[in-house]
């Protein structure tokens, strides 16, 4: 088989805003899925209704809180291990160590809640005409458990070897063409909402061999199964990721439990529909939550590497990456929040109950976007203890909020406040720690600067989204995905430095962000 080189045996290249920029760009677009899953969502209420939407969220989101606690971390782990990798033989043990301990206590859950199937599956509430469906769809969706932490552990170990572009065709392929085109078949043939399981669990069948193919070209497959299975690395894996879990646990439970609480909290086809436009509004920020997490998959491994050769490196990469998040989360948030009534509609005249949930879950978003990108720096260079406080923080705050606000307030909303307070003050805390344990922080004299300028033309973004409203949806809503690109441009274009946006290369002159002869990286 065809291996390439491992990037331990290259020589060393300097992590700088541009080799960020870089890796960027390919996460960026691999994670163009995300948006795609965005445009299907409607289709999927069309074609199920939205209890049965919301049947199939809660049960998606139930497997991916599963999956992060069973994976034991090794979704993040080798983010920490494989770029210190002296070898590919380390490398392969890495690898080796993620699957058995990530996917193997997946396998045994899998395998246990099939056995149960028949007393787990009546806690979920679902619409009337759905509860004929409910056990044999947990025992068919089950087994995406044990898939979707190959996929994740995959596409992570890829991830660890600065190979950021992998995921484009494996998100968009899996997680977009392949399950609506399945689910809009199965549909079509009368097998109904069931149809939709199906379609989900095939779609990760090939993305999981998909995954196979790759990482063959980036790893000593052949080596799996030579070496110590317990030497250093693999320790050292194993480690790193039990001190990763809790925060992974966290940001899952602040992404996916919402759905789980309004199923319970609301009986029968309400909950189911509660639960399902909490995920409309969540799918709606996931657009701004893009960008934070392009910048996460790309500093981790970046950080890691610097950190080896030189610190300052890491603290200049640091407050490029602020600096640039800034510049596109919140014009982005803005007119989102300010589109939103033309946006919902594409799914009825019944998500218009979500219109508070979709304004708070994007703006804070934006905010975790810009200060939660100390989480990957703190993971790679700070002792692993430190990574636990954010998390447990993050839960006491959103369960006192929640106390607080879910009786004034509407079960949606009030939910989905106290998640949006809980990982916005999750997302601070590391920021916290890197300043007094490690003396780094990314506001350099630079970022006033470039945060006046970006509130400026979100708030001219928003206002500017909203009169767009006015319009027929089929105007309103292409007019607002022009506003929001239109924002994001004119907000890198003004507010980021010019060394900044010559960063981005080649694109950065195409899309004319430096004057004409502007020297680019």
């Amino acid at each position: 088989m065809s291996q390439s080189a491992s990037p331990s045996e290259t020589v060393a290249e300097t992590v700088d805003s541009r080799r960020v920029a870089r890796g960027l760009g390919s996460t960026i677009l691999a994670r163009m899925g995300a948006v795609v899953e965005i445009v299907a969502q409607p289709l999927y209420v069309l074609m199920f209704g939205l209890a049965g939407y919301g049947m199939y969220a809660v049960m998606w989101a139930t497997v991916n809180l599963i999956e992060n606690v069973f994976d034991l971390g090794m979704t993040s782990a080798m983010q920490r291990t494989v770029p210190k990798s002296a070898t590919d033989a380390e490398a392969a043990e890495a690898l080796r160590t993620a699957l058995l301990f990530g996917v193997g206590p997946c396998v045994v859950v899998a395998a246990l809640i099939w056995l149960y199937a028949p007393v787990l599956a009546p806690m979920l509430n679902v619409a009337v005409e759905d509860e004929h469906l409910l056990v044999p769809a947990v025992r068919t969706f089950v087994w995406t458990l044990p898939l979707w932490a190959f996929v994740e552990i995959a596409t992570s170990a890829l991830r660890a070897r600065m190979v950021f572009g992998a995921e484009i065709r494996l998100r968009i392929v899996w997680e977009q063409i392949i399950r609506l085109g399945l689910a809009s078949l199965f549909f079509l043939a009368g097998y109904g909402l069931f149809g939709l399981f199906v379609a989900h669990i095939l779609s990760l069948i090939v993305t999981a061999a998909l995954c196979i193919r790759l990482l063959r070209r980036y790893y000593r497959l052949d080596l799996l199964f030579r070496g110590e299975w317990w030497g250093e690395c693999a320790r050292h894996t194993f480690w790193a990721g039990l001190s990763i879990l809790p925060s992974n646990i966290v940001a899952r439970i602040f992404s996916d439990s919402p759905a789980l609480i309004l199923n319970q909290l609301l009986p029968g086809a309400a909950g189911a529909r509660a639960s399902g436009l909490f995920t409309i509004a969540r799918k709606l920020s996931s657009v701004v939550q893009l960008v934070r997490i392009a910048f996460v998959y790309v500093m981790a491994p970046l950080t890691a590497s610097a950190e080896r050769t030189d610190r300052a490196q890491v603290n200049a990469i640091y407050s490029y990456a602020v600096r640039v998040i800034v510049a596109i989360a919140f014009p982005l948030a803005a007119v989102i929040a300010g589109g939103r009534y033309s946006i919902l509609s594409l799914f009825g005249k019944q998500a218009d109950v979500a219109q508070a949930a979709v304004v708070i879950l994007v703006f804070g978003r934006a905010f975790e976007a810009t200060l939660g990108i100390s989480l990957p720096v703190l993971q790679v260079i700070a002792h692993y203890k430190h990574q636990i406080t954010a998390s447990l923080f993050g839960v006491v705050v959103a369960v006192l909020v929640g106390r607080e606000v879910i009786g004034p307030l509407d079960p949606l909303t009030g939910i989905t406040l106290a998640m949006a307070v809980g990982f916005v003050v999750m997302a601070t805390i590391p920021l916290v720690q890197l300043l007094f344990t490690e003396r780094l922080h990314p506001f350099d004299r630079r970022f006033p600067f470039v945060a006046a300028k970006v509130l400026a033309v979100a708030v001219l973004g928003g206002v500017v989204a909203e009169i767009a409203t006015a319009l027929p949806d089929e105007i309103a809503i292409p007019t607002i995905v022009v506003i929001a690109l239109a924002s994001i441009w004119t907000s890198l274009r003004i507010a980021l430095p010019l060394d900044d946006r010559a960063s981005l290369g080649k694109m950065s002159r195409h899309l004319r962000l430096v004057p004409p002869g502007t020297p680019v990286h």
